[in-house]
This record gives C-alpha cells, sequence and structure tokens, in this order.
C-alpha cells in the first residue's frame, strides 16, 4: 500500500515527537511504500485548521539514526542527479497544520508513487480519548482533512504511562500498529470515513486485545484552559508605559484620573488545560468507551465520520417573535410529591418564592419545550428523572441526590463516622455518637457468631452479670435498614438479645430468597438499590416483627420487611433529657438539612420537639398497672417500648395522653411542637440551655456531612440536585446531644398541623436557597436565598463535582 503518513508533532524528537521513526520504518519493513509530510514543529491542540493568507513554504528532512536526534533539514530538496546515497530517505516539513500537510501530501507532493491508499495521522504523543481531547486534536484534525479529501484516514495515538520512552515497548506498538492499519485496510466499513486509534504503550501491548469503541462525551468541568500570566514591561510599548505612570499621578493627586471607569487589566494568557476533568470522566463512565478502553491497557478502535452530526428530532420552523420571548418562562417546574401534607407546601413555598410568570408547571420531563430547557422537580425518589439530570447539568435540578446511603442508613453511617474519627481523632463529633457496634445475621442460630468481635457488648454484658434490672446497662438494638420506628428492641444481657432474634425467627414465613439484595426496596426504580425514600411506607404487607408491638406496627402499615433484618447496630441506651411540664415524656430533637449541589449544607433554625406516647420510665423500672385507655403493654414481661419509642407514626394520633406535673389527672398534650416554644414553660430547658443545643446541633451537622464527603462510593452528591434531610438528636440529662439517625425523604405528614408552620417555613427557605441562591434559576449568584427563612449554611465544601 501507499500509505500517506503525517503528524501533528512535527520531526523526530525524543522530547516532543518521540514515535513517528519507528511507525515509518516499521510500515517500510512490511512492504509498504511511506510517504511522509508533517508539521515543522509542534502543532498540537490545533484540530483541522489551517492558516489563511500563510505562504507555505516546505523544508526537507532526512531522519537520522532511530532514537537519536541526529537528523537533519534542508532548505532544498535533495536533486535526483547528487552525489548523495540514493537511498537517504527525504520526508517534507511544512509551516503550517497538520491538516495542510495532509492536503499537500494529497495533492501536491509523491505523485510519482502512485494514488494514495490511506493517511495514517500519527503515532500522537499522547491519547486521544473522548470527546474534548478529540475535538482539539490536530492528529485527528489531520486524518479528518484527509478524509473530507475523499480518502480512507487512521488517527493513531499512542497512550503513554511514563515519559520513559522504552525503545522495545515503542517497537511492539509500532508492529501492533502496523497490524491493525493493515487489518482496517481490508476489513474497511463502508460507513466509516476514518478511525481512532489509541494504542497503550505498555509491556505486552502485542497481546492485548484489540476492541471497537465509542466515543465518551464530555466536558472541562473546572473552568478556564488558559493560567494568566503578568505581562512584562519589555512587551509594552514606551509610549504606553508613559501614559500609565502619568494616569497614577492624576489619580494620586485626586486629578480626573479619580472615579474614572477602569479599563481591561493588561495580562497574558498561557494554556495550561486541567487533565483530570477528562481522566474523572473516564472513571466515572460505563464500560465501552474509548477512555475506558486505554485506562483497561486495551487497544481502542473508534470508528467516526468527517462531520459534527447534527441531533436527531429538531426540525421545523423556529418562530423568533419578541412576543412569544416575552412570554418564555426562565424556568419549568414539575412538583408531583404524592403526599397530600406535603404537596400544598411545597405548592405554596414555590408561589411565594418565584413569581408565577417566573415559570410554567409542567406534568413530567417529557413536556418540556426544549431537552435544554430549565428544568426544576421535586416529586418522590423513584419519579426523579436522574438520566435527564445526568445528560443536563446546568439546565435542570431535581431533589434528590442517586447515591447517600454513607448517611441514610444506619451501618453506613456507622462506617461514615468511623472512618473519619480515625483520621480525626480530636473531633468533637466523636461526644455527639454513640458507641456503635454494628453486625449481619441472617438466622438467630448465627448470632454468636456474628458477635465474635462485638467487644463492647461482651463487656457490657459481663458487667451486667449479677446486677439487678434497674441497675443494668442497656443498650438499644434497630435494623439497619428499617425507618418509622421499625424493629427498635432494648436489652441488657445476652439472653435477651438471643430471645428478640428468636422472636423474629418465629415470626417469619419460609422462604426460599435468601439471596435477597440487602438494599431492595419495594417499588423501587432507584438506579442505585437501597437509595429509595427512607422513610417511605412499605406498599406490601409484611410479617409481624414481635408480638409486644405487633398491633401498633402492623395498625400503622409499617412492619418491618424481610430484607431489613439482616444488617443491625447495637448502641448504648442514653437517658434523655425529661421535661416535667410536658409529662416527663422522652423527646428527640427533628432538624431539618438541606444539602444543595457538591457541596453546600445549612441548617433549618426551627426545629421539632418528637415526644413519646406515654412518661419515660428507664428500661429496668416496672410498667404501672394498664388502664383501658393506656397504650399496648409489654407483653410476657417483654419490654414495653411505648416510653422510648418518639416516632410520631407508631402513635394513635398526633395528641397524646400525659401526666401534667400539677395533677395525677391525665391531659392531652401534643406529640410534636416546635422545639423553640418548649423554653417558654420548661423549668428546665431555659434559652441559654436552647440556644447550646441549637449551637450542637450546626456543629454535628457540619461535621457529619463533612464526614460524607471523605466516603466516595456511599455519598456521590450532584452539582444539579438538592436534598432535605431529618436529622433526629436526642438531648441527654447533662444537656448532651447525640445523633440518633438521618433520614431522606422525611415524612412531614408526620409533624402534624403543631408542626406545619414549621414545614412551611423550612420549603420556603429550601426553594429560597435553591432558586434565589448560587446556581439558582431566578439567582444573581447569591448564597443566602434563604436567609431571611432561617437557613443557615453549616458548610462549603467544592467536591469537584
Amino acid at each position: 500500500m501507499h500509505i500517506l503518513v503525517t503528524n501533528d508533532d512535527g520531526p523526530p524528537s525524543n522530547q516532543s515527537s518521540p514515535y513517528i521513526h519507528s511507525f515509518v520504518k516499521t510500515l517500510q519493513a512490511g512492504g509498504h511504500t511511506v510517504s511522509v509530510i508533517v508539521p515543522h514543529q509542534q502543532r498540537s491542540w490545533i484540530s483541522k485548521a489551517h492558516f489563511v493568507a500563510q505562504v507555505i513554504k516546505p523544508t526537507y528532512f532526512r531522519p537520522g539514526t532511530l532514537h537519536e536526534d541526529n537528523g537533519t533539514t534542508h532548505a532544498k530538496p535533495r536533486r535526483a542527479n547528487d552525489d548523495d546515497d540514493d537511498d537517504t530517505e527525504e520526508w517534507v516539513l511544512v509551516n503550517s497544520t497538520p491538516a495542510t500537510a495532509a492536503q499537500l501530501g494529497l495533492f501536491h507532493f509523491f505523485q510519482d508513487r502512485g494514488p494514495v491508499d490511506v493517511v495514517v495521522s500519527g503515532p500522537n504523543y499522547g491519547r486521544n480519548i473522548t470527546s474534548v481531547f478529540s475535538l482539539s486534536s490536530g492528529t485527528i484534525g489531520g486524518a479528518m482533512e484527509a478524509a473530507v479529501c475523499k480518502k480512507r484516514a487512521i488517527a493513531l495515538s499512542y497512550a503513554f504511562f511514563s515519559r520513559n520512552h522504552d525503545p522495545d515497548i515503542i517497537a511492539a506498538a509500532s508492529r501492533k500498529s502496523v497490524k491493525l492499519v493493515e487489518h482496517l485496510m481490508s476489513h474497511w466499513d463502508d460507513g466509516v470515513d476514518l478511525y481512532s486509534v489509541n494504542v497503550p504503550l505498555i509491556e505486552g501491548v502485542e497481546d492485548k486485545k484489540v476492541i471497537y469503541t465509542y466515543l465518551l462525551q464530555n466536558s472541562w468541568e473546572t473552568g478556564s484552559s488558559f493560567t494568566e500570566t503578568e505581562a512584562k514591561d519589555e512587551d509594552e510599548d514606551p509610549s504606553e508605559k508613559e501614559i500609565e505612570i502619568r494616569a497614577q499621578e492624576g489619580q494620586s493627586k485626586g486629578g480626573e484620573g479619580v472615579g474614572k471607569k477602569k479599563g481591561h487589566k493588561h495580562r497574558h494568557f498561557t494554556w495550561a488545560p486541567n487533565f483530570s476533568d477528562v481522566f474523572r470522566s473516564v472513571d466515572a463512565s460505563e464500560p465501552g468507551n474509548d477512555g475506558w478502553a486505554v485506562k483497561e491497557g486495551l487497544v481502542s478502535v473508534t470508528p467516526l465520520k468527517a462531520s459534527f452530526m447534527q441531533v436527531p428530532g429538531l426540525q421545523g420552523e423556529l418562530k423568533l417573535s419578541s412576543e412569544n420571548l416575552a412570554q418564555q418562562p426562565q424556568f419549568y417546574a414539575c412538583v408531583n410529591y404524592e403526599d397530600p401534607y406535603t404537596h400544598p407546601v411545597v405548592m405554596e413555598a414555590l408561589s411565594s418564592v418565584a413569581s408565577p410568570k417566573d415559570y410554567s408547571l409542567i406534568s413530567s420531563v417529557g413536556d418540556l419545550p426544549s431537552t435544554s430547557s430549565p428544568f426544576l422537580q421535586i416529586s418522590s425518589y423513584e419519579s426523579i428523572p436522574f438520566q435527564h439530570l445526568l445528560n443536563h447539568p446546568t439546565t435542570s435540578f431535581a431533589n434528590s441526590y442517586v447515591i447517600r446511603k454513607g448517611l441514610i442508613r444506619k451501618h453506613y453511617l456507622a462506617h461514615t463516622v468511623h472512618s473519619y474519627l480515625v483520621k480525626n481523632p480530636d473531633s468533637e463529633l466523636k461526644h455527639h455518637i454513640p458507641v456503635t457496634v454494628d453486625f449481619e445475621v441472617d438466622y438467630a442460630e448465627f448470632l454468636d457468631e456474628a458477635l465474635v468481635e462485638a467487644y463492647e457488648l461482651h463487656e457490657a454484658f459481663a458487667r451486667n452479670d449479677g446486677r439487678d434490672i434497674q441497675d443494668r446497662e442497656w443498650w438499644i438494638l434497630k435494623p439497619a435498614m428499617s425507618d418509622r420506628g421499625q424493629g427498635i428492641r432494648l436489652f441488657s444481657t445476652e439472653q435477651q438479645l438471643h430471645d428478640i432474634f428468636g422472636q423474629w425467627e418465629v415470626n417469619q414465613p419460609d422462604s426460599d430468597d435468601e439471596d435477597e439484595d440487602e438494599d431492595e426496596v419495594p417499588n423501587s426504580s432507584a438506579s442505585d438499590p437501597g437509595e429509595s425514600e427512607a422513610e417511605a411506607k412499605p406498599t406490601t404487607t409484611p410479617p409481624a416483627i414481635h408480638p409486644q408491638n405487633q398491633t401498633q406496627e402492623q395498625n400503622s402499615g409499617s412492619g418491618i420487611i424481610t430484607s431489613q433484618l439482616r444488617h443491625f447496630i447495637a448502641q448504648p441506651y442514653i437517658p434523655p433529657l425529661l421535661l416535667p411540664e410536658y409529662g416527663n415524656r422522652k423527646f428527640h430533637i427533628r432538624t431539618y438539612v438541606l444539602c444543595v449541589g457538591a457541596l453546600r449544607v445549612y441548617v433549618y433554625e426551627e426545629m421539632l420537639a418528637l415526644f413519646a406516647p406515654v412518661p419515660y420510665r428507664s428500661p429496668g423500672t416496672p410498667a404501672p398497672p394498664q388502664s383501658d385507655d393506656d397504650h399496648d403493654g409489654p407483653a410476657n414481661g417483654e419490654i414495653d417500648m411505648s416510653p422510648h419509642l418518639t416516632n410520631t407514626c407508631l402513635q394513635s394520633s398526633t395528641s397524646t395522653p400525659s401526666l401534667s406535673p400539677s395533677s395525677t389527672s391525665q391531659t392531652t398534650t401534643p406529640s410534636v411542637l416546635p422545639f423553640h416554644t418548649l423554653s417558654s414553660s420548661s423549668s428546665i430547658l431555659s434559652p441559654s440551655h436552647l440556644t447550646s443545643i441549637l449551637t450542637q446541633i450546626s456543629e454535628i451537622t457540619r461535621t457529619l456531612f463533612l464526614a460524607a464527603t471523605q466516603q466516595a462510593t456511599t455519598f456521590q452528591p450532584l452539582p444539579n440536585a438538592f436534598e432535605v434531610y431529618g436529622l433526629d438528636f436526642l438531648v441527654d440529662e447533662m444537656g448532651n446531644v447525640w445523633v440518633l439517625e438521618v433520614n431522606a425523604f422525611p415524612d412531614f405528614k408526620q409533624s402534624g398541623e403543631n408542626g406545619r408552620a414549621v414545614v412551611e417555613g423550612l420549603w420556603r427557605g429550601v426553594l429560597g436557597v435553591v432558586l434565589l441562591g448560587e446556581g439558582g434559576f431566578l439567582g444573581g449568584g447569591k448564597d443566602d436565598g434563604g436567609k431571611e427563612c432561617g437557613m443557615v449554611k453549616v458548610l462549603d465544601v467544592d467536591m469537584g463535582r
């Protein structure tokens, strides 16, 4: 074959063009006629450009010894009757681009050697993968020029992983490349204009697989690809320098320079692209693309068309009347929260933050006039069009991240905190997270094996041995995948723990599905298993989990599902702060936290206090005699959980009977109250105590989410998403705040009418930040869109997404 070779790296050079000489010699050794025309210097990143109005002046290069920079350049070509060695090879150098070199090689040089069969542009010094590299590549530009001249073309690039140019590896890559060129020429697909080939420079490259790939679509994510440099004085014209000096003199004297509008700052710029953008996109991509193949050490062959292909589906007339433009909303909103309590709250918040002319309501992403139209979705996790979100990162926004189980699954949360404290042992977080023992068990008979390394539990059991029940250290058991208070139990001895698991197993139906995915969620279409709504109610009727609270859990429709009985955590039981004015009932604090992008974290100042249905009794205290109106108590001497569970979903109503501190009669007291109102009638919870608790909660939240950012596999915020979390905290007898759990998609309806004002204010703050704040559809770069609604920013980190 007659093969025309060009490149964008110029003539052979160990510094900037180390591969072309070896490739040409290998082609020649294979019996091919090789003609070489290349730029006279480096012309990388120039794509398929031509220099308009430039006179092209060729020079002539005679290669020297392979891998030695001893070739010579001549102003005139060797004449046929020169006395020099007639076998001396001579290449053409042009003071232009790879595309120009390809044109001149095809139509103005080498005509005596017959028609060119294929143009090979390369081998490039470095990989040409993904759209970011490929659109700027001079190597691909040279091949593209040949393709539009109706010649078969191959862009060849060598992906090096070290700048130590091993001659043996280069020779092996050249042999592999020649064999591949010969194969493509004999098996050329009629629909292909050119191939982009990437060969990894690694040992054993000749044995590596060659696979067809597609071009990974990506973009520069981290900003400018240029670095500013200060313009040197020697670059300035003397007269311009004099003007600058006089202008400064006028300003210092209060002359006409004062208040004068500033012009452009004179600077220089150098090309300095951030290649980590490309590598990150490759790492995040699915198998099959060109970047992935090179990363895996494979030879990538990407078939291309010599055109900028149009996007299908866009056709017809575009009407550009000024009237239509004026009526265009700033964004489209799809709000479908699937909860009759929360949906109107979100709609009211949207209308209060944005004017009706600013947005247009649609029922689904399919109703958008264009896929690139600004789009906001607020709905259940399963309804969010994550693919659209990922494909349109600058014009779409939705109310959930894809992956966040590092926070919302209890055993993952324990791992997140543990990993952070190992690296940050002095962090205050260690004083606000209970000691956590996590273990996995499928059957009660394997419990002993699961607890082999649960040293904290064994030590507690030993201390409790021989103690009276009221003097024991108590622990709380939580299924790691459950929510809404499902499956929570108390124990103080190993036998009690065995009894709990034994009773669960008795009540579970037989099943052959032992390999059920631990993260499976009923009716979930989420791309990441187990990332569905953390507080969503199961849609199937699960088996009862324990006789003592069977009525409550079954009546609420929230019995624990089988797949949740696998991972567990156990923590020391923390005696709670009790308020006599509120019936000495245990309570926890529900704090709403907003995360935006990757990553800003806000705490909503208005919080809720959620009370247990009956007065508190320590786990070892006998229950009082039951009355007809009393809540379901313990069965068979087991521990009654009603004084210990503050989940409102387990209570019969949002108001529960409690003992008034001034009488023995029962009074109706709300089970949910705004937390800030407690201090007004409490003799224990003073305003200063309230401030201390709020300060602790803000700092804990900041550190907790900071810890999550260091768990890349279990917490992956998206730059164009936001999410509201419900964080539950317990205040102990000393006023110290403890983290209980983190909930995604918190169940707002459990707040009832007493908490409605808090939920309404929360959503106004959420949409204030999302729409008016930094990056919002209605914002001007402000970052305090929700400040007036009580949203306090506690964390602002750049996760590079």
